[in-house]
């Protein structure tokens, strides 16, 4: 805490998820300065970038005891993975985030499937391997399509489905033999394909408690009609088609309050947000992945929704539990818009100059993902490079403020879907 009974906030990460939730905890009474490290081109509009890398630990901590801050926020996984939350708490820093050994519900998918399984929570039949000759013996058990998941962090790239017999050896073999995925991709999991709607839910948790369950829908293939390649996004909305209190309360009864459990039981207790991709099948709700923070591109539809003051929930989640602590939604729907470089999730170009940003009326939220500031220019810098969201009293009109706005925006190499949020 300042003097002024305000807290500074240290917030980790660079993408859209993060500009969401800069631009969310920029709006609390609460905040004294918000730093983000190393932040994008967005962030820097809300609060103040860092340079400092998500890859030292040490010296994001080092920085955290000089500027006083009271709170930090942990965006991506990749901090969580290096220990980020342990190296904090050690040193008597509050911090949102699960612990590296908590966050291994998403670093490990092999040890998702083994808390999964022993807290009953209901998930897609699978096998483990750590050599080609055994996966490859294995293959004539399956039935196609399946699905193919290397076991460690692959930048939302790691998930394949494989339609035949040839498919799947082509891809077992980049993995193990090719060493595409580096380490990530030392144990593989062959698991059956799950056909039904996926929904993606979030809660806030302290270790023994867990909110309400927020859901959201996302696109992942890179072109129309769910077409293409497997990408980190490329849309979003909230709440998903299907939404209501009873598959709310399903969740959260049958995913989320028996792992929470059962994670406190063998003394890995869970705090911050966690995600579960779920998918709605003939047999009832299955539990995809965990992941051990929120989702990108949800978060950018999510977060305009919240009424409650985010940096009060995360300082909860953090430091007293959140108990009794009341989270609100608005209930009109959000629709958001990822614009990225053409190639994407392959090769891309960056420092793109990016014009039309100052066009865009006030009904929407521009979330910068893949952005750079060079002077008073902002580029683009990876593959996702914007969202653009707006929430209205019905999907069709959230829709078409979306994209009529994301046409005022221009860069070289521009390219998004055209049918995010048809039909719903």
């Amino acid at each position: 805490m300042t003097s002024k009974g305000k807290t500074n906030v240290l917030l980790l990460g660079n993408g859209g998820r993060e500009h969401a939730i800069a631009w969310k905890l920029a709006q609390s009474p609460h905040l004294d300065k918000l730093l983000i490290a190393p932040g994008n081109a967005g962030t820097a509009e809300v609060g103040t970038n860092v340079q400092i890398s998500l890859e030292d630990p040490i010296k994001l901590l080092e920085y955290a005891q000089r500027q006083a801050i009271g709170l930090t926020v942990v965006g991506p996984e990749a901090p969580l993975a290096l220990g980020v939350v342990n190296i904090f708490r050690e040193a008597g820093l509050p911090i949102f985030g699960p612990t590296r050994e908590a966050a291994m519900l998403e670093t490990s998918k092999a040890y998702a499937k083994e808390v999964m399984v022993a807290s009953g929570v209901p998930t897609a039949n699978y096998q483990v391997f750590t050599e080609y000759e055994t996966a490859e013996d294995a293959i004539s058990n399956w039935d196609f399509p399946l699905v193919i998941k290397v076991d460690g962090l692959a930048a939302g790239k790691g998930v394949i489905i494989c339609e035949n017999n040839e498919e799947t050896l082509a891809t077992l073999k980049e993995i193990f033999i090719d060493n595409k995925f580096g380490g990530a991709g030392q144990k593989v999991l062959i698991e059956e394909f799950l056909i039904g709607q996926e929904i993606s839910a979030f809660s806030f948790v302290d270790g023994e408690n867990v909110s309400p369950i927020i859901g959201a829908t996302d696109y992942k293939r890179a072109y129309d009609g769910d077409k293409g390649p497997n990408t980190g996004g490329m849309g979003s909305y909230s709440p998903p088609k299907i939404w209501n209190k009873d598959i709310e309360n399903t969740i959260k009864k049958n995913v989320f309050e028996p792992v929470i459990g059962y994670m406190r039981s063998i003394g890995n207790p869970y705090t911050g947000v966690l995600y579960a991709g779920l998918i709605v099948t003939s047999d009832g709700i299955k539990v995809l992945e965990f992941n051990c923070r929120f989702g990108d591109p949800e978060t950018q539809v999510l977060l305009p929704r919240m009424e409650t003051d985010l940096l009060s929930v995360m300082q909860h989640v953090a430091m007293s539990g959140i108990s009794g602590v009341d989270i609100k939604w608005d209930p009109r729907p959000c629709v958001g818009l990822v614009v990225a470089s053409d190639g994407y999730p392959a090769s891309y170009n960056v420092g793109k100059k990016i014009k039309g940003l100052d066009q865009t009326d006030t009904l929407v939220n521009i979330f910068h993902a893949g952005t750079s500031l060079l002077g008073d220019e902002t580029l683009t810098s990876g593959g996702r490079v914007l969202a653009v969201t707006a929430m209205s009293d019905s999907f069709e009109n959230a829709r078409e403020l979306i994209y009529k706005n994301v046409e005022q925006i221009d860069f070289e190499g521009m390219i998004y879907r055209k049918d995010i949020g048809s039909g719903l």
